[in-house]
């Protein structure tokens, strides 16, 4: 009869596109070997919690993936397709958004309250 080893303990691993998302920053942005590589559970957690210079520099300039744009302009994603926004913008980019403040914005920020409203009413009526 032959000894049962122990199950070895393997990292998980992920996608650079997954890995991107839980980071929320834009894929094609980041340097090669991030988008060539595989990113493990722990890699992704030194990430988070030490991020590189590339990754902060990322996050503060951009370019940033849209649900990053929607949320730092406070609309939704459907919102930004709406107004004919599908690429990724830079933190300068949404600054410029915000500055002009077009008609789509107030609209889309519109839109985005009345939604949130009609969610926290639905919640309050939730036994």
């Amino acid at each position: 009869m032959t000894a049962r080893k122990a199950p070895q303990k393997t990292s998980q691993t992920m996608k650079p596109s997954t890995a991107a998302k839980k980071l929320d920053v834009y894929l094609p942005a980041t340097p090669a070997e991030f988008q060539e590589g595989v990113v493990s559970r722990d890699e992704l957690n030194a990430l988070q919690t030490d991020p590189p210079e590339w990754l902060r520099e990322l996050r503060r300039t951009g370019p940033h993936p849209r649900s990053v744009v929607a949320a730092r302009l406070g609309v939704s994603i459907s919102g930004l397709a709406r107004a004919g926004i599908t690429e990724a913008l830079t933190t300068d980019d949404i600054e410029a958004i915000r500055a002009d403040n077009p008609d789509w914005l107030e609209h889309e920020r519109t839109t985005q309250a009345e939604v949130r409203r009609q969610a926290a009413e639905q919640k309050q009526q939730k036994p």
